[in-house]
């Protein structure tokens, strides 16, 4: 359609006549040209007409020059423009970057096309060639060059591509094999089986083809873009070592016309014996199939083109060849060719041993003409006694009896009197016609089957025979069956000649219309296909005697090709024609499955096949070649055509298996975008298919068939664990949402039982000003807790606005992903965007996971240092969390000293892990350790478990009790109990309670400046501490070595040290000076009864639980690898907030490795089954 562009240029609002003075927007607007374009390609850098308001359309435009007034209104007599020009401030740059109508729209304009653009670059769409990057990178590409636009058609394109490479050489050298030995009725069934299959595929195929633009590749890009990348490779792999064995068997069957039926005197190796017969044809093979196979590849790494000249060439041989077959068999109807077969009672004479063409016993010679050796005519004979002759009435020259060349192949001499076989002995030789015509009958003795074992003579069976004799033995001259028959055999010999459907698929990129060629063209191939093989299925059997059908290679017909004696006019014909389009086959296979190679390669998905993405410059797949070219000598080498016919059977069946999975998936998961154009499909269709394709490949060969799935079964492990990931949208992904969506619905039904209960992770991480995890040990943590096994959510708060701190979220996720890939953690991510900490934390908590696989289980870091700290959200952000976990009901896990803990690499010889247990909450203290040893870093501690006794409590019996318990939980442990004696509260527990109430007091009243806080804060923190400015509730590590170590070592004087620190900090002067400063804050006589203060008498109780507890777990459990100890509750009362750290701090003093746990208020763990 021709683009006219109108380009409409006022000057100014006097220019036009009938204007309002009430249009102040006009003064400002003149000089100012706008353009309407119909297509966004328009040159909006043309300069404006000279023509002040004139309308031009430019040449070409094949309009006239129309002034255009549709921007024109009329209204009480005052003209007035359209609102393009009104409230329009910006210059004529703007103008030219966005269309007035979707103003709008304008800073959207980057990231989300106009319509007109994105309907532009879709029609603009050129399919890319085959091996070429996949379409989406190629896209991108602003400088690519311009495709010739594809022009074949469903004929060219599609029908005689796939006709050419569905008739092959199975046709021409074992169909009528295939017959004579299955029978008419099981061959039928043999190829309706098969055809089913590759129809059944099609249907799928062409549903998967019609559901989008398919780029050339064939069913590989079908498949990978259907089930994803390791399907796709594992298919795609398998479907390229079908095609290159596919090659190998064309070439095979090439060399066997060759030698066998054009030129068998080119034979290189020759049998000494019959028993060598078999090799020395096997060594020819396995020559001339080296040579023909290097010939084609050099022709195919010179050009394809030359390739797709002869395409043309080869196609109209194969026609041939099959209308002369049709024309031979109507032609004996009226005239059978004469093809006579020897045969010795009912066994079939091989023709190559009629060296004398006598196919009898003796024969009557002229005693003049003996030396001669000619036969009188009607003089050939049977028997073996001397012949009784009566008297001619007429004067001639004797006659004498001459044994013939047959009778010294089964007599130990050529004499009369010789002994000979018994069989031979017993019967008698006769002729019979090979090709008895269409009108003969002789379809009836076909009907049934005929299957023999290696070395069985071949038979007729209506022809009568003594059978008492021996069986035959190979030095005899019969027609031998070569291999054991079966029907699963010839369905996996016969099957590679209905393969090739996927010819068409692979063209695609060069087809006018994929969409609508790709369905009518290969099911229209495979409706002639499979009419011409049933057809000639019947026509075989109906014009070919059984014996003739059964002799593979044509040893009766004297070496001619079975299917070239029904030929007509002359069995040449099919001899040329096969050859040259067996040539043809196999260059299209060695032509196709390097460029399928390229293609895997250079999705990236299998690393070490990299290499063979790179070619020449034109794009040819020289290595992809190389290699094709190897493997197909590997075929070569087998050098038998019924032994790699059943290999590439296998590949082919497969990948039409999965062709059928990737249409019944989609079609059941109802996935939005599966539209396909083709709607004859269905899903039970796709699964007959598959079906189909799996009883094949078991029926023909099983243990070919566990081969190929095994290959296909490492390639997808391989992918999967070292491929490159790729999400294509792929059914598999689709299936995955669908089984989660319903176990998630499941699970949703009611709460786990306390069997099913497992530890859901929250792990929540802190990170610093750069990005970087502080405590990454509290994931390697996490990682040995779980195994492997459940889920694992790692979270983050970052501080700030989501509209300005979405990039930080992401990176920080990133940095997130990273560390766990690093440490093998299986879960997922999720960073929460926050102004504070405790608000972000708190939002997790709520929001983590989704129904029934939401997390139970919060692991979070010890805020170390909290009593340096200047800002008092870093520990108050620890008891928020600890506050909501309990609210939420979870279970709370807390590692002190977490850069302590050992990392995966670290595993621990002995020692073992101490279990406090002093009061029950849930069982969570019995359950971790034993999670931890099915770990390797924690395998081989033992496990001791501690509990408290007061002075009214059996301990004997609580000990016998505890046994008892572990027994049935089916825990191993050492059990002890701890009597805690009554006592007074020590000075030393009323000293730590007076300085905790009175630096608590200090902190409240002291509220110094943010300046003066600087200054009190540097005097007061130790010097390896750090800044901590909002904090989830992690350790750092740097701190925790040398702070934790610090105080474990100071001991009591440790805190009395930093109390008559904190004391002397605070002078005289300095109350003064902050009195002054802050008039009415605080008084001297308050700081002096701050000094004076008594400790709180239910605060020194605590203070005394904690004391006594940590001598006790100090006493027993100083060398233990990880101490687990129940994690008392903070305060109801928010005041008593910093109280409550310091019992917690008192409580683990002196212990390196401390787990805190609180549980969620449920059962974990029972000692039911």
């Amino acid at each position: 359609m021709t683009s006219v562009r109108f380009t409409v240029t006022p000057t100014k609002a006097e220019d036009h006549p009938g204007l309002s003075d009430t249009s102040p927007e006009l003064s400002s607007r003149s000089g100012t040209h706008v353009r309407f374009g119909s297509r966004e390609s328009v040159n909006r850098s043309e300069p404006p007409s000279d023509t002040s308001g004139g309308v031009t359309a430019p040449a070409g435009g094949g309009g006239t020059e129309t002034p255009d007034y549709s921007n024109m209104e009329q209204g009480d007599g005052n003209s007035k423009l359209s609102s393009v020009y009104i409230n329009n401030s910006h210059g004529a740059d703007d103008d030219d970057l966005y269309d007035r109508n979707l103003a709008l729209f304008e800073e959207e304009m980057d990231t989300r096309p106009k319509v007109s653009s994105l309907l532009s670059r879709l029609a603009n769409y050129t399919n890319l060639m085959q091996g070429a990057k996949e379409h989406e990178e190629a896209e991108s590409n602003s400088e690519k060059k311009k495709a010739k636009s594809p022009r074949m058609g469903t004929l060219m394109g599609v029908y005689l591509p796939c006709l050419q490479n569905i008739f092959g050489v199975i046709l021409f050298l074992r169909l009528t094999w295939v017959v004579g030995t299955a029978g008419v009725l099981q061959g039928l069934c043999i190829v309706f089986i098969c055809c089913c299959c590759t129809m059944l595929t099609a249907i799928s195929m062409s549903a998967i083809a019609t559901n989008g633009v398919v780029p050339a590749g064939g069913s590989y890009f079908m498949i990978s873009r259907s089930l994803g990348p390791e399907f796709g490779g594992a298919v795609g792999l398998c479907f390229y070592l079908g095609t290159t064995f596919a090659g190998a068997m064309y070439i095979l069957g090439a060399v066997e016309i060759l030698l066998m039926y054009i030129a068998p005197e080119a034979a290189i190796f020759t049998a000494i014996g019959l028993e060598s017969e078999g090799a020395a044809m096997l060594n020819n093979m396995r020559v001339y199939g080296s040579l023909c196979l290097l010939l084609m590849s050099l022709l195919v790494f010179v050009g394809v083109k030359y390739v797709n000249k002869l395409a043309s060439v080869f196609l109209a041989c194969v026609i041939v060849s099959i209308v002369s077959i049709y024309v031979g068999a109507l032609v004996s109807a009226f005239k059978p060719p004469n093809f006579s077969v020897c045969m010795l009672g009912n066994r079939t004479i091989n023709g190559h041993d009629l060296v004398d063409d006598r196919c009898a016993k003796t024969v009557l010679l002229s005693a003049e003409r003996e030396s001669a050796n000619e036969t009188l005519p009607g003089a050939d004979a049977n028997t073996t006694a001397l012949p009784t002759l009566e008297p001619s009435p007429s004067p001639g020259p004797p006659l004498a009896e001459k044994t013939t060349y047959l009778w010294s192949r089964f007599c130990q001499s050529a004499e009369l009197n010789a002994s000979c076989d018994d069989y031979f002995t017993a019967n008698n030789f006769s002729r019979i016609e090979g090709i008895p015509g269409l009108a003969s009958g002789v379809i009836t003795e076909n009907l049934w089957s005929s299957y023999l074992s290696k070395g069985d003579v071949v038979e007729k069976g209506s022809l009568s025979s003594s059978q008492g004799a021996h069986a035959a033995s190979t030095q005899q001259p019969y027609v031998f069956a070569d291999i054991t028959t079966s029907f699963t055999l010839l369905v996996g010999i016969f099957f590679p000649s209905v393969t090739g459907i996927m010819a068409g698929s692979n063209r695609s990129g060069d087809l006018k219309d994929a969409q609508r060629s790709i369905p009518i063209g290969t099911i229209l191939a495979i409706l002639t296909t499979s009419f011409v093989y049933l057809t000639s299925v019947l026509l075989f059997g109906a014009c070919v005697d059984g014996v003739v059908l059964r002799d593979k290679f044509g040893d009766s017909v004297k070496g001619n090709l079975v299917v070239g004696t029904l030929a007509w006019p002359t069995p040449w014909v099919i001899v040329v024609g096969s050859f040259f389009s067996t040539c043809g086959a196999g260059l299209q296979s060695l032509t196709g499955a390097p460029r399928l190679l390229q293609a895997i390669a250079k999705d990236n998905i299998i690393p070490f096949l990299r290499v063979f993405g790179h070619g020449k410059a034109n794009g040819e797949p020289t290595w992809a070649l190389l290699l094709t070219a190897l493997i197909a000598e590997l075929g070569i080498l087998i050098a038998s055509l019924d032994l790699v016919a059943p290999i590439l059977t296998m590949f082919f069946l497969m990948c039409y298996l999965f062709v059928n999975l990737a249409c019944a998936l989609q079609t059941l998961l109802r996935t939005p975008n599966w539209r396909p154009r083709f709607s004859y499909y269905h899903w039970s269709l796709s699964f007959l298919g598959m079906t189909i394709c799996l009883a094949l490949m078991f029926i023909s060969s099983w243990y070919y068939a566990i081969v190929a799935i095994v290959i296909a079964g490492m390639i997808y492990k391989y992918i999967e664990y070292h491929g490159a990931e790729k999400e294509w949208g792929d059914g598999i992904r689709g299936l995955s949402l669908s089984a989660a969506r319903f176990a998630l619905l499941r699970l949703e039904e009611g709460p786990p039982h306390t069997k099913n209960w497992r530890p859901q992770l929250l792990v929540l991480l802190k990170l610093d000003e750069d990005a970087h995890v502080k405590s990454p040990r509290l994931l390697t943590f996490a990682s040995q807790l779980k195994a492997g096994k459940g889920l694992t959510i790692v979270g983050t708060v970052v501080s700030g606005n989501f509209l300005h701190s979405y990039g930080e979220a992401l990176a920080a996720e990133q940095t997130l992903k990273l560390l766990m890939d690093k440490e093998r953690v299986k879960g997922f991510c999720q960073c929460i965007v926050a102004q504070k900490a405790r608000e972000g934390i708190s939002h997790m908590i709520q929001s983590s996971g989704l129904g029934g696989m939401q997390p139970n289980t919060v692991v979070m870091g010890w805020p170390h240092a909290w009593r340096q700290s200047e800002d008092p959200q870093s520990w108050k952000t620890f008891i928020h969390t600890v506050r909501v976990t309990t609210a939420a009901h979870l279970a709370l896990l807390v590692p002190k000293n977490i850069s302590l803990f050992p990392s995966n690499s670290e595993p621990c010889a002995d020692g073992y892990m101490d279990v406090w247990w002093i009061v029950h909450d849930g069982g969570m203290l019995m359950l971790l350790p034993f999670l931890l040893r099915q770990h390797k870093v924690w395998r081989k501690c033992g496990m001791r478990i501690f509990t408290v006794a007061q002075m009214e409590d059996n301990s004997i019996q609580m000990k016998k009790d505890l046994a008892t318990f572990l027994y049935h939980l089916r825990i191993e442990a050492e059990v002890e109990v701890v009597e805690m004696h009554d006592s007074d509260i020590s000075a030393y527990t009323y000293e730590r309670t007076l300085m905790m109430e009175q630096r608590s007091q200090m902190l409240r009243q002291m509220r110094l400046s943010k300046s003066d806080r600087e200054r009190e804060a540097q005097l007061v923190k130790d010097r390896n501490s750090m800044l901590r400015l909002t904090s989830i509730g992690s350790d750092e590590d740097d701190d925790t070595d040398g702070g934790e170590r610090d105080r474990a070592a100071a001991g009591d004087g440790s805190s009395s040290e930093r109390h008559r620190r904190v004391q002397m900090t605070w002078t005289k002067e300095k109350a003064s000076q902050y009195r002054a400063a802050h008039s009415g804050c605080s008084t001297p006589e308050g700081f002096r009864d701050m000094l004076s203060i008594r400790p709180d008498h239910s605060n020194v109780r605590r203070m005394h639980t904690a004391v006594k507890l940590n001598e006790v777990i100090v006493n027993k459990s100083h060398d233990a690898r990880v101490v687990l100890l129940n994690m008392p509750g903070p305060p109801r009362n928010p005041e008593g907030d910093e109280n409550y750290m310091e019992f917690l701090e008192v409580l683990t003093e002196g212990l390196e490795r401390v787990l805190l746990v609180r549980g969620g208020g449920s059962e974990v763990i029972t000692i039911y089954s």
